[in-house]
């Protein structure tokens, strides 16, 4: 059984707390640690938004988000006790008149108490919020801001988000979250390669033929045209999710598990990565964006179609990468990165392939290799593919099945998804599972590169139907390699 720690009472101030990421994530997430435990009755949560609304009001908002989020797991006489510490405050903090009094008055003033300003707003708004925060007093010494991916669309950008948020929050007051982090496999990514002898001494260039990372989406736009078409996938998926899962896949071993220690390993593999010029973008890159096809068995529309304004677009839904990790450990060994909407299926795994056995003593066809497949989502595993006899007569008969690690099979109790364990690690302070200054601003880095290269060559997105895997130069970047994209089954 799963033992939960009750944190420190805390305030959190949810500025955008009546927005779609407070309703579908933070304040079901809050409730599910109180229903656990977690969140002392003494804490404070207060929603901040341009609406005028009463307590009353929020609440009733809080309870809907919260009763949808639950099911048929929701707790009825629970909710009675946590809506008691539910607040709401309107403000305009991109006002310079704004009355912060109303949010001023629900905060304690205990100089030790955690005090969260989460920003779940558009990142524009980060730096006036924070100007505005430090401007009303209101950020103190135990105070921390989080900020929610993008920070920035680009380098530039980037770096003027973390100077304004700068000039109010220390470094380590600043939590830059990235959901991805908080899922229990991808956190036992580093358990598996540091806790077990079996991987570490196989995690090189010397035993691993290459590298996978897919973070597939079925959806399409899904009310964000208007953000995703100034984004791309590159922007808005490869820059941070992906980027991050590379990071913990590649790092070297850290000292320990103090959040600068791990963060430091993750800012060398990015510094490490090989920048893709204009001349090798069409080889190692593929860029696409979907059009009319079949999505679950249903018509779906094409990209543009979506568009509010169809004016023929060049964002890219699909990107396919080939990255390259240029250090000791991975010299030679591709990291294939891919991501896209409008895909065959909802999946995100790392792959990890091991070379073929030296010698293969069972005769063509027989697959030799071993995988080590992590599943992120939708159902969270980690599984071992060996090589079998299959049995019965007729002949040696060889089958690759997997050992089997499923989280929904092995625990049968419900574990905090992703935003659940990253809040209460916002209220101790603990910054592992987030970003430092300088990864996000090495991310960009490359990223911006790559756009670079993309616009240098003339590299426009290739078609795709909606229900299919991306453009076929996607699987034809990995058969120049002789490889092909892992699928199950």
């Amino acid at each position: 059984m799963a033992k939960f720690v009750p944190v420190d009472p805390f305030d959190i101030v949810i500025f955008g707390g009546t927005g779609d990421l407070s309703k579908r994530k933070l304040l079901p997430a809050l409730f599910h640690r109180w229903l656990d435990g977690q969140i002392p009755p003494n804490s404070t949560i207060i929603g901040s938004a341009r609406s005028e609304l009463a307590d009353a009001g929020y609440r009733r908002l809080a309870r809907e988000a919260c009763e949808a989020a639950s099911g048929k797991d929701w707790d009825a006489k629970e909710w009675a006790k946590f809506e008691k510490i539910i607040y709401y405050a309107a403000i305009d903090a991109t006002d310079p008149g704004a009355d912060w009094g109303p949010l001023r008055k629900r905060l304690k003033t205990e100089a030790e108490r955690p005090r969260v300003f989460y920003l779940a707003t558009s990142p524009h708004l980060y730096v006036d919020i924070c100007r505005a925060v430090g401007k009303a007093g209101l950020a103190c010494e135990a105070s921390r801001v989080v900020l929610e991916k993008p920070i920035g669309t680009d380098l530039e950008s980037a770096r003027a988000i973390n100077d304004g948020v700068g000039e109010v929050f220390t470094e380590r007051q600043v939590f830059r979250i990235d959901h991805y982090l908080g899922k229990e496999t991808v956190q036992n990514l580093m358990v598996l390669r540091f806790a077990n002898t079996l991987f570490e001494p196989l995690w090189s260039h010397n035993f691993i033929d290459h590298v996978q990372i897919t973070v597939a989406e079925n959806l399409g736009l899904e009310g964000r045209a208007d953000y995703y078409d100034r984004s791309g996938a590159l922007r808005d998926m490869v820059q941070n999710h992906l980027l991050q899962l590379l990071c913990l896949t590649a790092m070297e071993p850290p000292n320990n598990l103090g959040d600068d220690e791990i963060r430091t390993e993750k800012i060398k593999v990015l510094n490490a990565l090989g920048e893709i010029s204009p001349e090798q973008v069409k080889k190692q890159t593929v860029r696409g964006q979907y059009t009319a096809g079949l999505s679950g068995g249903k018509p779906a529309k094409g990209y543009l179609e979506e568009l509010s304004s169809a004016t023929g677009s060049k964002t890219e839904t699909f990107v396919a990468v080939k990255a390259e990790v240029k250090n000791w450990r991975w010299a030679g060994v591709p990291f294939y990165l891919r991501t896209g909407k409008r895909m065959s299926s909802r999946h995100s795994d790392i792959v990890i392939q091991f070379k073929a056995a030296p010698h293969n003593i069972f005769g063509q066809g027989v697959d030799s290799v071993n995988r080590l497949v992590i599943r992120l989502q939708p159902d969270e595993a980690v599984r071992l593919f060996v090589q079998i006899k299959e049995p019965g007569p007729g002949g040696l008969r060889v089958k690759s099945l997997p050992l089997n690690l499923s989280y929904a099979e092995s625990f049968t109790l419900r574990y905090p998804d992703a935003y659940e364990r990253l809040l209460m690690d916002i209220v101790r302070g603990n910054l592992s599972l987030f970003m430092r200054r300088e990864e996000v601003e090495a991310a960009w880095r490359w990223v911006d590169c790559l756009i670079e290269s993309w616009e240098t060559s003339g590299y426009e997105p290739e078609a795709y139907a909606a229900g299919t895997d991306g453009p076929l130069a996607a699987a034809m970047l990995l058969d120049r390699d002789g490889r092909s994209w892992w699928k199950e089954g």
